[in-house]
């Protein structure tokens, strides 16, 4: 497997390999050698892990996770803190139980970025709150988007973000509004119920489950039955850190199953019929680690009570101690893929799964943009906003436009995209005229289709710098100076405000990690570490990999355009619709492909380029 973690994931303490070196080095010399045997080893720090450990807190978060499950804080918003204000809200609540019901303070306005690392959480948050709806599989119906879209021009400034894990984030909320929100949102079958804090987050599903035309299977039923058996029960709303799953029966593996902690994927069994791939053990942010198969093979019944095991290993072994190590990708990093499988089968399933196959790459896009015809003749068309940012008012309006051709569902994609389902043929392009007229592109250019920015710094207490606003002006910039390239191959441009990868910089072809860099007159400025070549497993690559970082090499945030410009054009300059040395183009280490005949991909020039071809 290509592209595991950057840093090496341990559960041993540097003082015992510090330990082991000293014993070595001293058993030379009599008297040294005596007095270390006199000493007592020292006792491993433990780690926190339930099974292994026991259940005492070893850190703050821990203890008022304990204290309280944060489920409860539900009843002290909807009976105290909504009465009595923002002022009224405890420190635990406030920074922690919140999450569990997908509400995070949002950034007072006005601080810039080189002030988030040394202000505290208080100083730096306004109050009021961002507020995550939790839309598993990306799917709504017209009447919930308009909900949605009513909470937004109503109690959020118009405010409202697609995210990238197909949830919509609104943003001015106050505390007073929330008991109405919900209220709202449950009305139609929605909710914030663990949007956010360590808990089972949202589930990812395949934007087109159940209406691709070329669908191994639909995911919807297990997605559903992962939901009404665990969503919001106490014996899962206490886990190490978050908990993010994705389920997909697209051939285009539609759900970044790569960067999740367990994943499903759908594939043709030789033997079994259609069923799922198990993947367990991906994320990203500041220590990045790709998932790994655990060669396992599950049926759709399956899937709820596997799901269910991968997160009681998780409950059970996490590691607590350190909130920086508690992610499952750790304890996979140690356990591997073999004991992992051995414990998910004779400790929490009690039978073994059958071995499987993986499944094949992907042989179509899996953002899904533009039209498409459905397995019902009907048609499906995907629409890019700029990098998720669309508003109550434009949701309002394609809940109208969806309803005026007949259809009542809509989906979100894990690219920040937004699908409108069940489009009868002849209003196909009163649909794509409406969808533009909108703001919403059903045939963009190559950046406007795959750029993707996190909420940055103007909403985020751990940003730097500004994304939404810097990648729209780039992608803008970006359509006026390569206007003469002639059918350029989408190329990802990933924006993060800070080091922790919500966009998932190191996934992309063009990943950008926000910090503050000098300019040409020496000057501190917004601006982004670049990590070049990364991405996931799609039509032009056969699997993940993560990017490559290149010593020094930044770019202010001003100047970003016209990097990406210089970086473009030296890629096609040095690359030929044969691949730069007349073969697929596969350089053999990256997990990069393209087909033969066709332009060598990015992320294969952009791992074997020399470093100064990519400044």
């Amino acid at each position: 497997m290509t592209g595991q973690t950057t840093e090496a994931a341990t559960a041993e303490p540097a003082t015992s390999k510090t330990s082991k070196t000293s014993t070595a080095s001293t058993a030379s010399t009599g008297t040294a050698a005596s007095t270390n045997a006199a000493r007592p080893a020292r006792p491993k720090r433990p780690n926190g892990q339930w099974k292994v450990d026991g259940t005492e807190p070893l850190n703050h978060n821990e203890a008022f996770k304990q204290e309280d499950n944060g489920l409860n804080v539900r009843e002290r918003i909807e009976q105290v803190y909504s009465k009595e204000g923002f002022a009224s809200i405890s420190g635990d609540d406030l920074h922690g139980r919140f999450r569990w019901w997908g509400l995070y303070t949002q950034r007072k306005p006005g601080i810039d970025g080189g002030r988030t690392a040394t202000l505290e959480p208080h100083e730096l948050e306004d109050e009021y709150f961002m507020l995550r709806v939790r839309i598993d599989g990306g799917a709504l119906t017209t009447e919930q988007l308009r909900v949605i879209a009513g909470i937004s021009t109503e109690l959020a400034r118009d405010s409202a973000d697609i995210t990238d894990r197909q949830n919509i984030q609104l943003h001015w909320v106050q505390v007073e509004d929330v008991p109405e929100i919900w209220r709202r949102l449950e009305a139609v079958g929605l909710g914030t119920t663990e949007a956010c804090g360590d808990v089972p987050r949202v589930v990812l599903g395949s934007p087109v489950a159940g209406i691709a035309a070329d669908e191994i299977l639909d995911p919807s039923p297990a997605i559903e039955e992962i939901n009404r058996r665990y969503l919001g029960v106490p014996e899962l709303a206490n886990l190490p850190r978050k908990f993010k799953t994705a389920v997909t029966g697209h051939p285009g593996q539609d759900v970044v199953h790569e960067i999740n902690d367990v994943a499903f994927v759908g594939l043709e069994h030789p033997e079994l019929g259609a069923g799922f791939d198990v993947w367990v053990g991906g994320g990203l942010s500041a220590n990045p680690r790709l998932g790994e198969r655990l060669g396992a093979f599950a049926t759709e019944e399956q899937v709820p009570d596997v799901w269910h095991g991968v997160a009681q290993i998780f409950r059970d072994y996490g590691y607590r101690r350190l909130r920086n190590k508690a992610r499952l990708k750790f304890l996979l990093a140690d356990w591997g893929p073999e004991k992992f499988r051995q414990v998910l089968q004779e400790e929490y399933l009690g039978y073994e799964l059958p071995d499987g196959p993986p499944a094949p790459q992907p042989r179509v896009p899996g953002d899904h943009v533009g039209v498409h015809t459905q397995k019902d003749g009907r048609y499906y068309i995907g629409a890019a906003p700029y990098v998720g940012r669309v508003s109550g008012q434009v949701l309002t309006a394609v809940a109208e436009l969806a309803e005026s051709v007949g259809s009542q569902r809509i989906r979100l994609t894990p690219h920040q995209k937004l699908l409108v389902l069940d489009v009868p043929e002849a209003a196909v392009e009163q649909v794509t005229e409406g969808l533009r007229a909108l703001g919403l592109e059903t045939d963009p250019s190559p950046f406007r289709r795959s750029t993707i920015a996190c909420t940055g710094i103007e909403y985020c207490k751990l940003a730097i710098v500004e994304t939404k606003q810097t990648a729209t002006d780039t992608i803008d910039e970006l359509e006026r100076r390569l206007a003469d390239v002639p059918d350029l191959r989408p190329l990802t441009l990933h924006l993060n405000g800070c080091p922790n990868s919500c966009a998932r910089i190191q996934t992309a072809d063009i990943g950008l990690k926000g910090q503050l860099v000098m300019n040409d007159d020496g000057e501190q400025v917004p601006g982004f570490q670049v990590h070049l070549g990364g991405g996931l497993a799609s039509e032009t690559r056969d699997e993940a990999g993560l990017g490559r970082t290149v010593r020094g090499l930044k770019v202010t945030a001003d100047d970003l355009p016209e990097y990406v410009e210089r970086l473009t054009r030296r890629y096609l300059s040095e690359t030929s619709d044969e691949g730069s040395d007349g073969t697929d183009g596969s350089d053999g280490t990256d997990g990069t492909e393209s087909s033969v005949g066709a332009r060598e991909s990015f992320a294969s020039w952009a791992h074997r380029a020399d470093e100064e071809a990519l400044r």
